[in-house]
């Protein structure tokens, strides 16, 4: 079972950088290109967490932030040893931990993560994202749903 999540998360490893390898190759930094009236592709660099948390911290965030990225990655991949018969509790990690190591990737090659996907509305723009934060975000909320889930089965200690 361990190696079906490590294939999901080596999936969204793959997606992420294909991704990312896609819109370097077609984009210059900062070029926008419209795709509908409240989405665009843009070529971003982030080098902070996420919504650029840090990302005037004059360098030190690069390191910082892939320490922690090793560390959940650990402790991640120990959970999903432990508890690898848990399917949405393992599909949620899978989900953070191919996230995490994808924008690892990124800060160790470059020194911050590509971000691409750009949503706006009446001129207001959330903060550009990639498919390894997509990942993250949803593997959270699926954790917190299982969470819930968990509780109302008796299931909810790990």
């Amino acid at each position: 079972m361990l190696k079906r999540w490590l294939l999901i998360s080596a999936v969204v490893i793959v997606l992420d950088q294909l991704s990312k390898a896609a819109i370097n190759s077609h984009f210059v930094y900062g070029e926008s290109m419209a795709v509908t009236s409240f989405f665009n592709l843009v070529l971003a660099h982030n080098t902070g967490a996420a919504f650029s948390f840090l990302s005037e911290a004059g360098g030190m965030q690069r390191w910082l932030f892939s320490f922690v990225a090793v560390a959940a990655s650990v402790w991640i991949v120990w959970l999903l040893r432990k508890h690898q018969t848990e399917m949405l509790f393992s599909f949620s990690l899978a989900f953070i931990l191919g996230g995490a190591l994808g924008n690892l990737i990124d800060r160790i090659a470059y020194g911050y993560v590509v971000d691409f996907l750009d949503f706006h509305w009446s001129g207001y723009h959330f903060a550009a994202f990639n498919v390894a934060d997509s990942a993250i975000t949803c593997g959270a909320a699926l954790l917190i749903w299982d969470s819930f889930r968990g509780k109302e089965h008796g299931t909810a200690a790990r």
